[in-house]
């Protein structure tokens, strides 16, 4: 046990939303899709011009396909068309991102139900979603988080936890992956502001950062920031109320700090 459990200081805040229908899988069903298999890999796929948040919850769910597989999934962020794969994991938001916007003016999806709406997103397998691909697990977020929330739930499906890093909760290790989804909407959050407030980190998570992960800085910053807002946004939160004792090292006193909380889109206290 690394303790960083212990040192974090702060209370689990509780998933609000439902999280999608997918189920890890045997790989021989009809529904069936493989993310690794013997024979190929899923791409995933995204628009660049997405919010920075959709960017950085691909690439964990890349991190994450690799603590389950050891396979590494290609990112790709071509424009639709562009892409040759027989399976892909296309992610993105409504009006920022060229793929669902093409998806939803084809036919392919239905985003009705999800536009203008808080933090939702609907996720689903589509059959030939643009030409070059077979099939895809197609998740459309109606904002930014909304978008991550929905490629995460892969993550925890596959048996990555959201713990896996502060509490080293452990990740089964499969040479293949597949799952099975069922179309899911999931709903508005019932709290429209949900995270932490990190209290007491004089004793705790300001001298475990000062002395074992960011020693250059004596303090906390980016790098544990960073940590702390993965966290919250793998448990569908987005709210986090920084630390403010005197030893530590006050928020905006580091540029990098706000930089980091909106690569992940948390909002700020």
């Amino acid at each position: 046990m690394k303790n960083k459990i212990l040192l974090l200081g702060l209370f689990c805040c509780s998933l609000i939303s439902a999280e999608a229908q997918i189920l890890l899988d045997k790989g021989t069903g009809k529904n069936s899709f493989p993310i690794v298999s013997s024979s190929t890999n899923a791409v995933v796929c995204f628009d660049g011009k997405d919010a920075t948040v959709v960017r950085k919850s691909a690439s964990l769910l890349v991190d994450d396909v690799r603590r389950v597989t050891g396979q590494e999934l290609k990112m790709n962020e071509s424009k639709p068309g562009k892409v040759s794969a027989r399976y892909a994991i296309i992610a993105g938001t409504i009006g920022e991102s060229g793929w669902i916007d093409v998806l939803a003016s084809g036919n392919k999806i239905d985003t009705a139900a999800i536009a203008g709406g808080w933090e939702r997103y609907m996720i689903e397998v589509v059959n030939n979603p643009v030409p070059g691909i077979k099939k895809a697990i197609v998740v459309a977020g109606s904002d930014r988080r909304g978008t991550a929330y929905g490629l995460l739930s892969i993550s925890k499906a596959i048996g990555v936890s959201p713990w896996y890093w502060w509490a080293d909760a452990p990740v089964k290790q499969q040479k293949q992956v597949s799952v099975k989804v069922d179309k899911f909407i999931s709903k508005t959050p019932s709290v429209k502001f949900r995270g932490v407030f990190i209290n007491d980190e004089d004793w705790g998570l300001y001298r475990w950062s000062r002395d074992n992960y960011e020693k250059e800085r004596g303090n906390f910053g980016p790098r544990t920031y960073a940590k702390v807002c993965e966290l919250l946004l793998r448990l569908q939160a987005n709210y986090l109320c920084p630390a403010m004792h005197d030893a530590s090292m006050a928020f905006h006193r580091i540029p990098e700090n706000r930089l980091v909380a909106d690569s992940f889109a948390i909002v700020m206290g």
